[in-house]
C-alpha cells in the first residue's frame, strides 16, 4: 500500500492527521526536520509511526521521504513560497495526491489578500493548482489549538492579555484531521476547496470564558494594543517577522459570520464545539 507523507506531524493538526491515518488502517510516514525517537511528547511521532527527517527548505532533502507514497498532507510553516515550487516538484514525482491546509479566509475573487498571512495561503493554492498531483484544499477557519498560547497566562493568573481580533467559527484541530484523512484516503475529493469552521462564531473573550468554564475557574480576556503586544510577542522569542505578520492580520481581518456544515458533510459528524475542545484539552491549562 503506498503511504502517506505527513508534513507537519508533530504539529496540532499533523498530529492528529498520523494518529486517524493509524486508525484507519492507513500508513502514514511522519515528517520532520528532527526524526527524533518516537514518542508522544511534542517534537516527535507517536510510537510505531515511520519518522523520517526532511527539511521544507532544502527540497532536495525530501526524496527520501517520498519514495513509494502516494499522497501527502501539507502545512506551509513559512511566511513566504521561496521554497514552494521545489517542494511542490519533489512531490510531483512521486505523489498521486496532495491535501494542503490553507485559511478560510482566502478570497480568490480579490486582487490581493487582507494580510499577508492570507495572501501567503492564496499564493500557495495557486502554485498547488499548477503542480502535478491532484489536490484538495481546506481553507480552515482559526484553529482551537491557537489557544494554547495563552496556557502559560491562565497557568500564572485569571486574565489573559493579548490582541483583539474579530470573531471568527473556531475549529478543532481533530476536526480539521478527520476531513483531511476522507480526501487522502478516499477518491472524489480531487479539485476541491472545503471550507472548514466550527459551529459557533466566538470572540477571544468567549474563547477565555470557555476555558475558564473547563478549568473551574473564572478567565477573563484583556485586549491590548498591538505595540504592546507586540512587545511581549518577541520578548517571548517569536521571529520579528512572524509577529508583524500575526498583527497585522488581527488589525485588519474583517467580523466573520461564516460557518459552514461542511465537516460534517464529508465526516458524518458534526464539527466540534469549542467548549469540548476546551473540556478535552484542559490539562494543558492546569
Amino acid at each position: 500500500m503506498d503511504k502517506t507523507l505527513v508534513i507537519g506531524a508533530t504539529g496540532n493538526a499533523g498530529r492528529e492527521v498520523v494518529d486517524r491515518l493509524v486508525a484507519a488502517g492507513a500508513a502514514p510516514r511522519a515528517l520532520s526536520r528532527r526524526a527524533g525517537k518516537p514518542g508522544d511528547g511534542r517534537g516527535h511521532v507517536r510510537e510505531g509511526v515511520e519518522a523520517v527527517a526532511g527539511d521544507l527548505s532544502e527540497p532536495a532533502t525530501l526524496e527520501a521521504a517520498l519514495t513509494g507514497v502516494g499522497s501527502v498532507f501539507l502545512v506551509w510553516p513559512f511566511l513566504t513560497t521561496e521554497h514552494a515550487p521545489a517542494v511542490l516538484d519533489a512531490i510531483g514525482r512521486h505523489a498521486r495526491r496532495v491535501v494542503y491546509v490553507s485559511s478560510s479566509g482566502v478570497d480568490r475573487t480579490a486582487e490581493r489578500q487582507t494580510d499577508p498571512i492570507r495572501q501567503l495561503h492564496a499564493d500557495m493554492e495557486a502554485l498547488i493548482e499548477k503542480s502535478g498531483p491532484g489536490w484538495t484544499v481546506l481553507r480552515a477557519d482559526t484553529f482551537a489549538s491557537n489557544a494554547r498560547g495563552w496556557a502559560a497566562q491562565i497557568r500564572a493568573g485569571d486574565v489573559v492579555r493579548g490582541p483583539d481580533s474579530a470573531a471568527t467559527a473556531v475549529i478543532d484541530e481533530r476536526d480539521i484531521a478527520a476531513v483531511a484523512v476522507r480526501a487522502l484516503t478516499e477518491d472524489g475529493h480531487g479539485g476541491a476547496r472545503y471550507v472548514l469552521t466550527g459551529p459557533q462564531v466566538l470572540s477571544r473573550a468567549e474563547q477565555v470564558r470557555a476555558i475558564g468554564e473547563a478549568v473551574g475557574r473564572p478567565l477573563r480576556f484583556e485586549a491590548v494594543p498591538a505595540d504592546v503586544a507586540r512587545e511581549r510577542m518577541l520578548a517571548d522569542g517569536r521571529p520579528p517577522a512572524l509577529v508583524d505578520a500575526l498583527l497585522a492580520g488581527v488589525g485588519t481581518r474583517p467580523a466573520s459570520e461564516l460557518i459552514t456544515t461542511t465537516v460534517e458533510e464529508i465526516t458524518g459528524a458534526p464539527a466540534r464545539t469549542f467548549a469540548s475542545w476546551a473540556v478535552d484539552r484542559a490539562d494543558a491549562f492546569r
